[in-house]
């Protein structure tokens, strides 16, 4: 059975708040009266992607994926393939799986500087000079603003708020604050993969603080997360 009509959309915009977007591929389908078949393709796989991985399903991901990159492939387009590459190790990030982005290291070379320096701030790696190509949220949280907190609860996009807060985490600059709304995040969208890492996180701290009833609790919470992921067909 196919998702639901708004998660097949997953607010691709979300990409754009990041700091990129696949406005290009969504454009032509904007201004055309039929898109061709790749665009719709492409969109569609792509959604189902990020979906699929959020829910914690990995088959259906790697398939859905599979088929974007040979819709986009078809196009020789190396600046929508990047950006495809992007929103997929995006939604790793959102979900502290923190892995060189593969995809897009392959095309590096050839792609925009904003690719770049979004690729280097999914890594934490973002050189300052390169942090005026970010939008300014997510330079206040890759940067030295103090109130990294206020800066992702502006965020209004829930995979966005979950990026940011893994990039904030992965410099060290994630409080207590940032995991709870990561937390929230997640779980307003039914996200598995994502809420039960950020869970476990807090977890950790609560039992690194001594806080044994706060951990118990936590990880109870986890195991109805991971019972439910069973109990889906």
């Amino acid at each position: 059975m196919s998702p639901e009509p708004v998660h097949l959309r997953l607010r691709l915009a979300l990409y754009w708040t990041c700091g990129l977007t696949l406005g290009l591929l969504l454009q032509a389908c904007a201004i055309s009266p039929r898109p061709a078949d790749w665009q719709l393709e492409a969109k569609d796989a792509m959604a189902r992607s990020v979906q699929a991985y959020l829910l914690g399903d990995a088959r259906l991901e790697a398939a859905e994926l599979a088929r974007a990159r040979l819709e986009i492939s078809s196009t020789g387009s190396i600046e929508l393939m990047a950006r495809a590459e992007l929103l997929h190790c995006a939604s790793h990030v959102a979900s502290l799986v923190f892995e060189p982005c593969e995809g897009f290291e392959k095309l590096r070379q050839d792609a925009a500087p904003a690719e770049r320096a979004y690729a280097d701030y999914l890594t934490a790696s973002l050189q300052p000079q390169d942090a005026a190509l970010l939008p300014a949220l997510q330079r206040a949280v890759a940067g030295s603003a103090s109130d990294v907190e206020a800066a992702i609860k502006g965020i209004a996009d829930p995979l966005s708020q979950l990026v940011a807060s893994g990039v904030a985490f992965r410099l060290g600059r994630a409080s207590p604050a940032v995991l709870q709304l990561a937390v929230d995040a997640a779980s307003s969208q039914g996200w598995r993969r994502p809420l039960l890492a950020w869970l476990g996180v807090q977890a950790s701290l609560a039992d690194k603080v001594g806080d044994s009833a706060q951990a118990a609790r936590l990880r109870r919470r986890m195991a109805l997360v991971q019972g439910s992921a069973k109990a889906a067909p």
